[in-house]
């Protein structure tokens, strides 16, 4: 099993609950382009490029993706998660309210999102246990949304034969309170 693979499984076994799995659908990419709304502020030059802080941070989580294992979830994890913080970069430089309240109301409202997905899971986040959980949530997103399109057949079983398949949702009863 790749790096990837390993951890994703690890990270599924913390999302069987498909409500769960909605939110982060929604969550996750919040808390992407929030955080490239907030540190897109810090700018800088590094030999003659200017940078920011969501650049840099950006460029250090496509490394630990390549890192983990060139594959179509890593790949496409950091086209997805460019485009977020490119998007984010005009709210980085707008006025100070403007960039507070996209940046932090992005944030808050990303985590809600997790949260509530978290309790209707019945578990806690995956990266309190493993910090590295906070990268991998957005390889899952990118993975199950590539499973939703049709991809990844192999991938997903090798998934659900380690971490469980995901929860069915059993239909409510007809006619019964």
């Amino acid at each position: 099993m790749t790096p990837s693979t390993t951890l994703l499984v690890s990270y599924a076994r913390y999302h069987r609950d498909p409500r769960n799995i909605a939110t982060h659908y929604a969550g996750i990419p919040l808390i992407i382009f929030a955080i490239g709304v907030l540190l897109g502020r810090l700018q800088f030059s590094l030999l003659g490029l200017p940078l920011n802080g969501a650049v840099m941070l950006w460029a250090l989580a496509a490394a630990w993706y390549l890192y983990q294992g060139v594959s179509v979830v890593t790949m496409a994890t950091i086209a997805v998660t460019g485009l977020l913080v490119m998007f984010a970069q005009p709210f980085a430089q707008a006025a100070l309210l403007p960039w507070l309240a996209v940046g932090l109301g992005s944030f808050v409202v990303g985590w809600a999102f997790q949260l509530v997905g978290h309790v209707w899971e019945g578990r806690k986040p995956a990266f309190v246990d493993d910090i590295r959980g906070l990268l991998v949530g957005p390889m899952f997103v990118t993975a199950e949304v590539w499973f939703a399109l049709g991809g990844g057949k192999s991938l997903r079983d090798q998934i659900d034969a380690e971490a469980g398949p995901v929860a069915r949702q059993t239909p409510r009863p007809t006619g019964q309170a």
